[in-house]
C-alpha cells in the first residue's frame, strides 16, 4: 500500500501534489479502492453520484480541519473515537441540510448519508495525514480526495444512467430506437461499471509503463545493450 495511504512520506511534498495526488494518480476509488459502499449503491444516476460526492466533500473537508487543529490535544487512546464524533456532526448538518433543501435526492441516497460516519476513506486521510499535518496541509489534502471521490462517482453514475435509462441529469440523450440496460440501474450495474473501469485504467496503465519504458530504453543505448544481452 502507498505511502500517500499510510500518511507516510509527506515531508518534502509540495502543497500542489498533496492537493492533485489524490484527485487521480491516488484516486480513493480508482486507485485505492475505498469507499465503494457509496460508490456502488447511489451510482444509479449522475444526480446522485453528485449528491454523495458534495456531501462526502463537504463531511471530509471540514472534519479534517478539526482534526487537525485538535491533533495535539486528543487522547491516543480515544482518537477513532474523536474522529467518528466529529464526522458525525457534520454528517447530522449536512443530512439535515439535504432533506431541507432537496428533500428527493436526500430521500433517494437514503441510509448512504448516514454510513458516511463509517467511510474508510475520511477515517483513513484522518488517521493518516490530517492528525499527523497542519490544518492547511490536511485541507489540501482533503480537498483533493473529495474531488478524486467525486469525479469517480461522477463517472459512474454517467456510465450507468446513461446506458440505463439513455439519459444523463434525467435528459434523454439517446436515440429513439436505444434499448435502456435495465440491469446498469440495479445495484449489479455498480459492479459492472467498476470493474469494467478499472480494467479500462489498468490496461491504460500498463501500455503507458511499456511507452515509458521503450523511451528510457532508446534514451539509454547502454540499458538497451544489457537487455538483449
Amino acid at each position: 500500500m502507498s505511502q500517500h495511504l499510510h500518511g507516510s512520506g509527506t515531508r518534502g511534498v509540495g502543497p500542489g501534489s498533496v492537493l492533485t495526488r489524490g484527485i487521480w494518480k491516488e484516486n480513493p476509488v480508482f486507485v485505492h479502492v475505498m469507499g465503494l459502499c457509496p460508490a456502488l449503491a447511489v451510482t444509479n444516476s449522475v444526480r446522485n453520484g453528485l449528491a454523495m460526492g458534495l456531501a462526502t466533500a463537504f463531511v471530509l473537508m471540514g472534519s479534517s480541519i478539526f482534526v487537525s487543529a485538535l491533533r495535539k490535544v486528543i487522547p491516543h487512546a480515544v482518537r477513532i473515537s474523536t474522529y467518528v464524533l466529529i464526522v458525525a456532526t457534520f454528517v447530522t448538518v449536512v443530512d439535515l441540510f439535504m432533506q431541507a433543501t432537496v428533500p428527493t435526492v436526500s430521500k433517494a441516497l437514503g441510509p448512504f448519508v448516514y454510513l458516511i460516519v463509517v467511510n474508510c476513506i475520511i477515517l483513513g486521510r484522518h488517521e493518516a495525514f490530517a492528525s499527523k499535518n497542519p490544518i492547511g496541509r490536511s485541507f489540501l489534502d482533503a480537498t483533493g480526495t473529495s474531488v478524486g471521490f467525486t469525479i469517480a462517482l461522477l463517472m459512474m453514475g454517467g456510465v450507468r444512467e446513461l446506458l440505463g435509462s439513455g439519459s444523463l441529469l434525467g435528459v434523454k440523450v439517446t436515440p429513439a430506437g436505444f434499448e435502456p440496460w435495465v440491469v446498469m440501474a440495479l445495484p449489479p450495474g455498480g459492479f459492472f461499471t467498476i470493474g469494467f473501469i478499472l480494467l479500462a485504467l489498468n490496461a491504460w496503465r500498463r501500455r503507458r509503463a511499456r511507452s515509458d519504458r521503450s523511451v528510457r530504453e532508446l534514451m539509454n543505448p547502454v540499458t538497451r545493450t544489457e537487455r538483449a544481452a
